[in-house]
């Protein structure tokens, strides 16, 4: 038997020292509280505990002692309140009173049934199958708060029929019908736990979570829903301890990896189990004095003995879901009044007296108390010792004595139909035929809540988000801080007032607990190797894509009239752009293709007055009119490539540069046959001289330009240019443009050009040298060299340009090459026309030609 020591540290309590009289009455006290009536509930209650304390650092220097849960006696006042209540009530059971048979269940297995033979029995002998009792009057008997407790007590109350009502938290284990067939369980499913968690942690944004899960059915059951809800909401487990249900709350052996606890990035720990069973974890987890971890719970656990530190508690800022029920009116008042004196025949409440009011007993009876506090009450007590509100284990209490009232009154109503009760009371009651009434009751209780014992017609739990006040240490308040409503509609089933939250101590705003940071706008989530989904490292979203939420897996590309901003969160929309005349560049180009298109028109106007000028009739009069007025319309035919783009100006762009540069080059190459064949004729009686009276070369002129409009009518034919919306060659802008079509007729269109340009550079290079006044094939060669030079020099620029700048290069090279035509076949003739007017005339020509032989003479 251990070494039991009585002295209490009590926080403001002073220490109470037990003299050897006082630790005999102590427990020289029988096991049971018994209050007479016509009916009788039997209540099997854990109401001590044994408690591990240490005395110095070292953790094998400790001691145990039994100690009462002062938590757990407010069970007796639910029982005694809800009899009180019943006997007062003319309603309900009018014509019989109940009385309660009250046991405390030990912490060990093997003492659960020892005190159920001993209740069963009426007598220390324990003789099963077999009652000492006068009359057996106990119809039903309440058990809890372990579910291991209820199972070992109901295997046993099965045998006998007998009908047992639970007050502990819902086990599925305890509603198999096949193997507790007589147990029926108050409390509401715990179905809506799970969503219930899981929505605190998306709420918080918790990604990185722990998990103490008592290893039990139960347990497994959660443990496995929590992670497919988990994985659902990408929500992750940084690490799992089971604890085994069969170590007692005294154990001084729960194994906990307290180092991986402490290292763990995880912040916020859950911890679901049997508050009973896994009280030795709650001691383990204080003597740690972990104050920057969360502790979440799955119901109001009992922290009073837990290890006690100078004003710090590892459990401050915990947060509790607790099954949600009303007030009961007049309870608090109630226990405001409960005393020894009241209730002299309570040999617990004597104890408690004993315990925390530094009474002593006197006499020999050891039932009358003296020297106690003035004026103490329960209310006096710490929270954390004692609670004045109602717990949910005492409010299923407090429901059950009622559901065994109501089914009674309704058995003793239906037997009325029957038979006559014999002197209006039930001594004829059998517990057995209690079933098939408490199977089907339902009734509202007193705070308006309906209770149903037929748990497949119950609804899922509301629960109340409870906060875990203990700083300083010994405040002990547990506050209500939200509620979780499973009826309620997605993504408002969850209600937290955050201001009203206190969290662990140090921490001033809402904790994190994540595995890696949240990757901003802007950014997106790249997995961690061999590492959970919530580890992960944030890169940068490529360009023109964008996240703009926090831990986006994928980044989301700009629609093509859209880009990216700098910081990549957001799609601006783009401009819509294209060559305009307001443009500088536009501006400019469009002023270059009308100056060189009226300078030509100047040229043509002085050669039309200077006509009958030798300059002007050498190398065909005619030719060089229709030069100067092709030249004039390719300059002008750059103004079709500026502006907004539509159908006609895109078909009319290509063709019309294509016709236009045929008819100047093929012009070119009539006058460059036309000097060709003036050399080649002077021999009299040569063919070649009917070629230039009969004026051939003049046809090449409409020959060249129909094979040229024969391809633009291909070309249109096949795959004619249309509008096209580049938004990819200039960030932010969208630029309308005309797409050629097909590329292949555009360069065979500018390979037929090349060609004839290339053909006139030939024939003129090879009469350049000729001599003769007026002979202009020097500057037709120039003039075919810079027209070459041009081109040639377009294809790599064009093709490394986009956008606005690809058709700033063709109107560039359009009036550059025209530009080269005009300055180098009109050029030299209009600075003999206006400034060497003497070379302008024969008489010129032959003064020139006599005064060089006089002075070779």
């Amino acid at each position: 038997m251990f070494t039991l020591i009585c002295i209490f540290l009590l926080l403001h309590l002073p220490l109470l020292v037990c003299t050897t009289k006082n630790y005999d009455c102590v427990f020289k006290v029988k096991p049971n509280v018994f209050k007479d009536g016509d009916v009788v509930i039997g209540a099997l209650f854990p109401l001590f505990t044994l408690v591990m304390r240490n005395t110095s650092s070292d953790e094998e220097a400790s001691f145990i002692h039994m100690q009462l849960k002062a938590k757990n006696y407010q069970f007796v006042l639910a029982l005694v309140f809800a009899i009180e209540e019943i006997n007062r009530n003319p309603h309900l059971l009018p014509n019989m009173s109940l009385g309660f048979d009250l046991y405390n269940v030990p912490f060990i297995e093997w003492g659960v049934m020892d005190i159920s033979f001993t209740w069963l029995s009426g007598s220390d002998k324990r003789i099963p199958n077999y009652t000492c009792r006068g009359e057996g009057n106990s119809v039903a008997v309440l058990t809890g708060i372990s579910w291991a407790t209820s199972a070992q007590i109901g295997t046993l109350l099965k045998l006998y029929k007998f009908p047992q009502l639970t007050f502990g938290p819902f086990d599925p284990i305890l509603s198999d019908n096949n193997k507790f067939p007589s147990v029926y369980q108050m409390a509401p499913k715990d179905t809506s736990l799970v969503l219930g968690m899981v929505d605190l942690m998306i709420h918080f944004h918790w990604n990185w979570v722990g998990f103490f899960i008592s290893e039990d059915q139960k347990g497994m059951e959660i443990l496995s829903d929590l992670r497919r809800e988990m994985d659902t909401n990408r929500v992750c487990v940084a690490f799992v301890e089971m604890i085994p249900v069969s170590r007692v709350s005294y154990s001084s052996d729960v194994l906990l990896n307290h180092h991986q606890i402490m290292k763990s990035s995880a912040n916020v720990i859950f911890i679901f189990g049997d508050t009973d069973y896994l009280q030795g974890l709650i001691y383990k987890l204080g003597q740690i004095l972990m104050t920057w971890k969360v502790w979440v719970m799955n119901s109001q656990w009992d922290f009073a003995t837990a290890p006690r530190y100078f004003m710090l508690d590892s459990f401050h800022g915990a947060l509790i879901f607790s099954h949600h029920h009303d007030e009961i009116s007049g309870f608090t008042n109630f226990i405001k009044t409960v005393n020894p004196s009241k209730y002299p025949e309570d040999i617990y409440l004597a104890r408690l007296w004993y315990s925390y009011f530094n009474c002593s007993f006197s006499g020999s009876d050891c039932k009358t108390l003296e020297n106690c506090l003035p004026n103490a009450s329960l209310e006096l007590l710490p929270k954390y010792l004692f609670d004045m509100d109602m717990s949910e284990e005492s409010y299923n209490i407090y429901n059950a004595v009622y559901a065994v009232a109501h089914s009674l009154h309704t058995m003793l109503l239906h037997q009325a139909e029957i038979q006559p009760m014999q002197n209006g009371k039930g001594g004829g009651v059998s517990p057995w035929q209690l079933h098939p009434f408490l199977k089907d009751i339902k009734f509202i209780n007193l705070a308006g809540d309906q209770v149903n014992l037929n748990d497949k017609k119950n609804l899922d739990a509301m629960y109340d988000i409870l906060n875990y006040w203990n700083f300083p240490q010994g405040l002990g308040l547990m506050v209500k801080v939200g509620t979780f409503s499973p009826q309620g509609l997605h993504g408002q089933q969850l209600s937290l007032s955050e201001d009203m939250i206190e969290w662990a101590t140090g921490i001033r705003k809402t904790p994190c607990s994540v595995c890696s940071e949240s990757c901003g706008p802007g950014f997106r989530k790249t997995p961690q190797e061999g590492k959970a989904v919530c580890c992960f490292d944030c890169i940068r979203c490529p360009e023109n894509e964008i996240s703009n939420v926090t831990d986006m897996d994928q980044c989301i590309k700009c629609p093509d009239h859209q880009y990216a901003n700098i910081e990549q969160n957001f799609c601006l929309q783009k401009t819509v752009t294209f060559l305009a005349y307001e443009d500088p560049l536009g501006m400019a180009l469009a002023c270059m293709a009308l100056c060189f298109s009226a300078l030509t028109a100047v040229v043509f106007g002085v050669f039309v007055k200077h006509r009958d000028t030798p300059i002007v009739k050498a190398n065909n009069q005619a030719l060089s009119y229709i030069l100067l007025i092709s030249l004039t319309f390719c300059f002008l035919c750059s103004l079709l490539f500026i502006g907004h783009p539509n159908i006609v100006t895109c078909i009319l762009q290509q063709t019309t540069f294509g016709v236009v540069f045929t008819l100047a080059i093929s012009t070119v190459l009539a006058k460059t046959i036309t000097v060709f064949l003036a050399f080649k004729v002077t021999v009299p009686g040569r063919r070649m001289r009917q070629f230039l009276i009969s004026g051939a070369p003049n046809f090449v002129i409409p020959l060249c330009t129909v094979i040229q409009l024969i391809l633009c009518g291909i070309w249109l034919g096949t795959s004619p240019p249309f509008i096209n919306m580049d938004s990819h060659s200039e960030h932010g802008h969208i630029i309308i443009v005309c797409n050629k079509g097909s590329v292949t007729a555009f360069y065979c269109v500018l390979g037929y050009l090349g060609s004839l340009a290339l053909g006139s550079f030939t024939l003129a290079f090879l009469v350049r040298d000729l001599p003769d006044t007026f002979n202009e094939a020097k500057f037709l060669t120039f003039s075919m060299l810079v027209f070459c030079s041009v081109w040639i020099t377009f294809l790599p620029v064009y093709h490394s340009t986009k956008g606005k700048a690809m058709v700033a290069v063709e109107i560039f090279s359009i009036l550059a090459s025209s530009a080269g035509l005009l300055g180098c076949i009109f050029a030299p003739k209009c600075y003999i026309i206006f400034l060497r007017p003497y070379k302008n005339s024969l008489h010129g020509f032959r003064y020139k030609t006599h005064s060089g032989n006089n002075k070779l003479s």
